[in-house]
């Protein structure tokens, strides 16, 4: 068999399905008429292999680590919902301007939207964006398809017509409902609160931004700062 030592190269690993089509790749025309039998052609270049170039382990290892690459390269370069979107109202450019610190962590905002639903009843409730934004495709809010509204599974969520009230802890908050004042937040992440009583600071690293909007009879964004991001975006909205 022709010895054709380093022409596999790590970079190419992922052209190969399998082990066995490495070995394949190395198997010349002239080795097969000789040998008449694919499976000893294989065990010579593994043989051939050993200790030089690449075995099964090196291979495999090699393969794994090309895949999480792939997959951590695709999860960077992914698209932002709002990306390309003609975003004609307040309140979706304020969730576009605020999407990328929310998906990467570097901010958890809540949003607080008081409308009426589908039935005319009036509804109110907090909601996690960073929580909804991987929970949920937002491409159709953004589009303009859907509209984003409180659900009873958000960090809060109130009926006025059917006295009906929800509380419920997110992937970055905790809902604190023992407050004389109202309902209060603490962030999971550094353990800090955020008050979202109109008439008090909403706390420390949090910004309280009312947003003017025709979608909604009213919404307020609470951003708390999580950690710093390399360029924000997220500035509080000037309408």
């Amino acid at each position: 068999m022709e010895d054709d030592g380093g022409v596999f190269a790590g970079e190419t690993v992922e052209e190969f399905r399998t082990y066995e089509d490495f070995l394949d790749s190395q198997i010349k025309p002239l080795d097969l008429f000789y040998l008449e039998d694919q499976e000893l052609a294989r065990q010579l270049v593994e043989l051939g292999h050993k200790g030089s170039s690449l075995e099964r382990e090196e291979f495999e290892t090699r393969k794994a680590a090309a895949e999480a690459s792939r997959l951590a390269s695709g999860s960077q370069q992914k698209k932002l919902a709002s990306t390309g979107k003609e975003l004609k109202d307040n309140f979706l450019r304020a969730l576009a301007e605020r999407e990328e610190a929310n998906r990467s962590g570097a901010m958890t905002s809540i949003i607080f939207i008081r409308d009426r639903n589908s039935h005319g009843q009036e509804i109110s409730g907090y909601i996690d964006y960073s929580h909804r934004l991987k929970s949920e495709d937002f491409e159709p809010y953004f589009s303009g398809k859907k509209k984003l509204m409180p659900k009873p599974t958000d960090l809060s969520f109130y009926n006025w017509g059917t006295q009906v009230a929800k509380h419920n802890a997110s992937t970055n908050y905790e809902v604190i409902t023992e407050n004389p004042s109202g309902l209060l937040f603490k962030c999971k992440n550094d353990r800090k609160i955020l008050n979202v009583d109109p008439e008090a600071a909403p706390g420390d690293s949090s910004i309280r931004t009312p947003v003017q909007c025709d979608l909604y009879l009213h919404v307020v964004i609470y951003d708390h700062v999580t950690r710093k991001p390399a360029n924000s975006s997220c500035a509080p909205l000037s309408n």
